[in-house]
């Protein structure tokens, strides 16, 4: 998937997901190929990992794969999930969707370095800014 906008929610994809991905978001609901992200300077992807030997596949050269934790991207997984099932269906979205809980323990988020490093510079001044409670 090239993708430079788009939002997709796909069951599977063979080698070089997402490679030269520049912009959007996709949601993986199964297994990937090898060299995953290669070349992949922006955008999201949400994978689910159903074998957990995701982390193996990636092409580390330019993202980072991430454990889903924060609250918009779990919101946002499944938002495009719950669309998925709406209309396709799909048998495998109302599984991860049954067992959300489980779920949201295998999803890994994949962006670029740079956002993550952009991200984690952001994360780490809001936690400065905030006052500490006086004793």
């Amino acid at each position: 998937v090239r993708n430079s906008g788009a939002t997709a929610v796909v069951e599977g994809v063979g080698d070089h997901g997402c490679e030269y991905m520049t912009n959007g978001t996709v949601v993986i609901l199964g297994k990937t190929g090898k060299n995953f992200g290669a070349g992949m300077s922006g955008g999201t992807a949400f994978v689910y990992d159903a074998d957990s030997r995701f982390y193996s596949r990636v092409n580390p050269e330019m993202v980072v794969a991430l454990p889903v934790t924060r609250p918009q991207d779990i919101a946002c997984a499944r938002e495009l999930i719950e669309e998925h099932l709406k209309l396709t269906g799909s048998p495998q979205a109302a599984k991860l969707l049954g067992e959300w809980d489980d779920t949201v323990l295998k999803l890994v988020r994949v962006i670029a370095k740079e956002r993550a490093a952009l991200e984690a510079a952001e994360e780490e001044h809001e936690a400065a800014s905030v006052p500490i409670a006086s004793k």
